[in-house]
């Protein structure tokens, strides 16, 4: 079985409403084994006992129709679960492919947005680039009460997500109140793809970059992105809001475009193992003066990059405080199409610092009144009036205290 080291950092993309989210390891017998793969290992690993449950629901269990492959799946499920680590998972095959396709840029069945929970009711808090829900004209802000008649209050987030997502080319009426004013607005569920990075150009000569998380084509579209908009840039605001994390290696790469050395961050595993990784490159951003832009769901990859440039002492940080994820993951694809993400380091600052469960304190600290404030660059002639935090970055850039 061959195995994928790529290492991964992220907290809620599988949660995103945006990207909601086996077979077995089974051979086809009259009684197969349960986890053929199970080594007999010291330290009381019981697969004897396993497999025997596993056979007896087979043989006697009332319903003869019981699918072997959930079974494989439910065991890996809970082998993960008793490790107590809420960022170790096992993901089925649909699963891990959706993940994939989240960290591609690719979409199928969804309509591209993220939510939070204000009030017992999920509230737009971000839409991707060319996603359907921007066609349909959703806004940040919009809260919504309603996905094809069924009332969302009180819902689970992954029962949220299953009803708002569904096949391609399908439709789903959402019943949003914008304003105190309901409406029905009906979004078509695509199959699209959407960028990481968006830009535009602020008064003041202000470059401004929204990193939607750290994916595939990260790297790549940043890059584009700085060189459309560096020439006559005075300064640049780096916004992690909402970015909930994603590979590492784009984040270092990201840190690379405005640190000219040093460490960008180090891993530290089991048994003392220690990875330390430096920044590359000597890009023209490194002299531009840089405000990071975070809040409480930016995460994992995207607080390597700001605790990072403020260590650095390259960018101030503005907004509130970070979410506090300080741990490694690596997917581990299985034979059965499905992937184990399972943490192996825990992911330490420059200045050797750990964020886990404290998260990064912003050198200035603006909270945001409400999600629909922020500054959408999907739609940048709503302006930024509202957004606090987008005016003190300004400020800041400006010569500022």
């Amino acid at each position: 079985m061959s195995i994928l080291r790529r290492v991964l950092l992220g907290v809620g993309a599988l949660a995103l409403v945006a990207v909601s989210f086996g077979a077995g390891v089974t051979t086809e017998q009259a009684h197969p084994e349960f986890f053929t793969w199970l080594p007999a290992l010291p330290g009381g690993a019981d697969r004897t006992s396993v497999n025997q449950a596993y056979q007896l629901i087979r043989a006697d269990y009332y319903d003869p129709r019981v699918d072997p492959r959930k079974l494989s799946g439910a065991g890996i499920g809970a082998m993960v679960s008793s490790l107590g680590d809420p960022y170790s998972r096992y993901l089925d095959p649909q699963q891990y492919r959706q993940q994939q396709d989240f960290y591609a840029g690719r979409y199928r069945g969804m309509i591209g947005i993220s939510v939070t929970f204000q009030g017992g009711y999920p509230v737009v808090a971000g839409l991707l680039p060319g996603s359907p829900a921007v066609a349909a004209g959703l806004e940040t802000g919009d809260v919504i009460l309603r996905a094809g008649g069924t009332d969302l209050h009180g819902l689970a987030p992954d029962r949220v997500s299953a009803l708002i997502r569904g096949p391609v080319g399908s439709r789903v009426i959402l019943t949003v109140s914008r304003g105190g004013v309901e409406r029905e607005l009906t979004v078509t569920r695509g199959s699209f793809r959407s960028p990481t990075v968006e830009s535009t150009r602020l008064a003041g000569d202000v470059l401004y970059l929204r990193v939607y998380d750290f994916g595939d084509g990260t790297q790549r579209e940043f890059d584009q992105r700085l060189r459309a908009g560096l020439p006559g840039a005075r300064g640049v605001i780096l916004d992690l809001r909402g970015n909930g994390g994603g590979y590492v290696g784009a984040a270092v790469a990201v840190i690379s475009r405005f640190v000219r050395s040093g460490e960008a961050m180090e891993q530290r595993g089991r048994n003392g193992a220690t990875v330390r990784t430096a920044v590359g490159g000597d890009h023209p951003a490194a002299s531009l003066p840089l405000v990071v832009l975070v809040n409480g769901d930016t995460a994992s990859a995207a607080e390597i990059v700001a605790g990072s440039l403020q260590a650095h002492h390259r960018a101030r940080l503005v907004g509130t405080r970070t979410f506090g994820k300080g741990s490694v993951q690596e997917d581990y694809p299985l034979a059965n199409g499905g992937d184990l993400h399972l943490t192996v380091a825990h992911w330490y600052l420059p200045n050797g610092r750990s964020i886990q469960g404290r998260g990064l304190t912003p050198d200035v600290q603006v909270p945001l009144a409400a999600p629909q404030d922020m500054f959408d660059v999907v739609r940048p002639q709503r302006g930024y009036a509202a957004d606090a935090q987008l005016l003190r970055a300004l400020e800041l850039l400006q010569g500022g205290q």
